[in-house]
């Protein structure tokens, strides 16, 4: 395990996590494991909407998703991007959390998704409390408190281009690429 370079990047929607955590993976040559809801629900043969509504009832389905994350990661060096990376991830030397307004995400994901900004706004914050509340109740994780990342990122200052170099600079910059 300690010969593998692990990079667990974190960051609530619209952050740019995904996007981010593969020009990191690509440009180090790394895995990137992104295993998420959507792709849970593929596995299980079932609706995306249907998952959610089963892990709203099922912390199950939440425990079992973050287990097969972390199995995933621990196998060889990757970039983890998740929720909850930098948080259970505990053996990363590189911890990166990224971060960004309401109003920045809600129209990044507005303009992935096709939406209007103000319903993506209201739908965001929503999301951002259930998610706050489920994993404080899971994990007793408050993902409002990241001060123990490595590195926090603004990502207003720039593309998804810019939080990569970033993350690349600090990884070269401890020696670990």
């Amino acid at each position: 395990m300690s010969n593998n370079l692990l990079i667990a990047v974190s960051g609530k929607s619209g952050c740019g996590n995904t996007s981010s955590s593969r020009i990191v993976a690509d440009r180090l040559g790394l895995r990137l494991i992104n295993y998420t809801f959507h792709n849970y629900a593929e596995d299980l043969g079932i609706p995306f909407t249907e998952l959610l509504a089963r892990a709203e009832k099922d912390p199950t389905y939440d425990l079992e998703l973050d287990r097969k994350q972390l199995a995933l990661a621990r196998e060889s060096s990757c970039v983890l991007g998740s929720r909850l990376a930098i948080w259970l991830l505990k053996e990363a030397p590189v911890k990166v959390y990224l971060d960004a307004s309401l109003r920045v995400r809600a129209e990044r994901v507005a303009r992935r998704e096709g939406k209007d900004v103000e319903t993506t706004m209201r739908e965001t914050q929503v999301r951002d409390a259930n998610d706050h509340q489920r994993y404080h109740k899971l994990y007793n994780i408050d993902n409002d408190d990241y001060r123990f990342a490595d590195l926090v990122i603004d990502t207003e200052k720039g593309d998804q281009y810019y939080v990569a170099g970033v993350i690349l600079d600090f990884v070269k910059s401890r020696g670990l690429a």
